[in-house]
């Protein structure tokens, strides 16, 4: 995609708010339908509030990558490095903890832009691979990392509130 009104960077602790409400909105928009609203509300309050995405930023084992459209955020990623669980066989792992999109700019290209500025920081920063979980039931999230060369190695719980959820684990080997 070379859209020059598209641009990719990494995030500092002054995205910390337009994170928040990006990520807010968009797990709202992609899982309100098959959770509850105390446990959506739950999991937004914990995870998208401006003060625990500044403390993930400030993380050293951390980084976010922004997209950002003629000023707008419209989408980021997530990544975390640190242990990955026993299926994951890749060396040195490195894990994708979240990449949204906005729900306006989803099947418009962002989301490969986006995770090729994943694969290309991860082999920058040593990793062998990169691996995700991805609830079971988002067909439409698996089928796109399967399309960006992630296969399924095995599973996890993720907790959304009170609801523990399982998680396919999918990883990619880098070259």
């Amino acid at each position: 995609m070379t859209n020059p009104d598209i641009s990719v960077r990494t995030a500092d602790p002054t995205d910390a708010a337009a994170i928040a409400a990006l990520g807010a909105r968009t797990f709202r928009s992609t899982y309100a339908a098959s959770n509850t609203p105390e446990n959506i509300d739950a999991y937004i309050a914990d995870s998208f509030n401006i003060e625990t995405i500044r403390t993930e930023i400030e993380d050293p084992q951390s980084a976010f990558l922004l997209v950002v459209r003629n000023g707008l955020y419209i989408g980021f990623a997530k990544i975390r490095k640190g242990d990955a669980p026993a299926c994951v066989v890749g060396p040195e792992p490195i894990e994708l903890e979240r990449i949204y999109v906005d729900m306006s700019h989803q099947g418009s290209g962002v989301g490969a832009k986006l995770m090729q500025a994943v694969i290309d920081y991860a082999r920058a920063e040593g990793g062998g691979c990169v691996w995700l979980g991805v609830w079971e039931r988002n067909t439409a999230a698996r089928a796109f990392y399967e399309r960006q060369g992630f296969s399924l190695v095995g599973s996890k719980y993720f907790t959304v509130g009170n609801d523990q959820q399982n998680d396919v684990v999918m990883s990619r080997i880098l070259d």
